[in-house]
């Protein structure tokens, strides 16, 4: 896969873009946010500042990877969800597309349109006659049944495509973080990845398990922190704020967000501890502990970001088996 180049929409802080160059596709990311795209920035990674309903195929000729991840605020359990709302208007607007009708949608929220826009990038390559030829993405599980809808979609232009939810503690992330992904290849059959780590469950040890697997990554491997902790959520358990989720460092963390620091971290006999750093919580987002996290709203930043372990199992998945995506 070495030489591939990408575009990637939506590239936020760089985790899908480090994800693709551990597998040696290399590209530029287009993303409208001025603090993401300072951490991209400081981390050296090729940016177009700007939002991606301004650009198109044409401006990045040489790409033959597509990828991205869309924002999620509008499908998200924790955010307003007039994205869920809108699945059927979502659906209806992906078979105009595929059919290239007319395509006016309206959404209550703007933000809900942007789940379009690889779909009108991935068929204005087609019709350009330089269709990419993989096509990787990933959202909040709340987003399948439009990537299920994509596959529709990208199966009628000639496409192989594989979607589904996938655990990120499978794909060696500390943390437990269930993403909707769709993975198109148009050479190759393709398949969702092979897990790589067992499956987080509660009360389980992390040497019981699947013994082809290795154990999923806990808070205290990931960490450099010299003694056991407990964090305690910022959410609450079953609708009750008073009821809040505890895990302890010996396993992975819940869901990284962008209110992570608002968890509490206590040491076993109760006293509050410091709550984690952005390094830290970038750490449990999968990045490296020296990602130069630049600009504001940095804890916003890592969680809209995509695991970067897991961008590399998406875009390497057309190995599987042996089968290599052509050059």
């Amino acid at each position: 896969m070495n030489g591939r180049t990408a575009v990637e929409l939506f590239a936020g802080p760089g985790g899908m873009t480090l994800g693709l160059h551990g597998v040696g596709i290399h590209g530029t990311g287009i993303e409208w946010d001025a603090n993401a795209v300072a951490t991209r920035v400081a981390a050296g990674l090729a940016t177009a500042h700007g939002d991606v309903r301004r650009y198109g195929p044409a401006d990045f000729p040489t790409a033959t990877v597509l990828a991205g991840g869309p924002p999620c605020q509008t499908f998200t359990v924790a955010g307003n969800g007039t994205g869920r709302l809108a699945l059927a208007g979502i659906l209806a607007a992906i078979k105009r597309m595929a059919a290239r009708g007319a395509t006016p949608y309206s959404f209550e929220d703007d933000r809900t349109a942007l789940v379009l826009e690889p779909l009108r990038w991935g068929l204005e390559a087609v019709d350009a006659g330089r269709p990419y030829e993989l096509i990787v993405l990933e959202q909040v599980q709340q987003v399948q049944q439009v990537w299920n809808g994509y596959a529709d979609a990208l199966t009628a232009e000639g496409y192989h495509v594989a979607t589904g939810v996938l655990a990120t503690e499978q794909y060696g992330v500390p943390q437990t973080r269930r993403r909707a992904v769709l993975i198109a290849s148009l050479n190759r059959p393709v398949a969702l990845p092979q897990p790589t780590h067992r499956p987080y469950r509660k009360g389980v040890p992390q040497h019981e398990g699947d013994h082809r697997l290795l154990p999923w990554v806990s808070m205290g491997d990931a960490l450099d922190r010299p003694s056991p902790f407990t964090v305690v959520s910022n959410y609450g358990t079953g609708g009750d704020p008073r009821n809040r989720g505890r895990r302890t460092s010996s396993e992975p963390a819940f869901t990284v967000t962008g209110k992570i620091s608002r968890n509490r971290i206590v040491a076993p006999d109760g006293t509050e501890l410091p709550r984690f750093t952005a390094a830290e919580a970038g750490v449990l987002q999968g990045f490296p502990a020296d990602h130069p996290w630049s600009g504001n709203d940095i804890p916003q930043q890592i969680g809209n970001a995509c695991p970067p372990a897991l961008a590399a199992a998406l875009a390497s998945t057309t190995r599987t088996h042996g089968l290599e995506v052509a050059a």
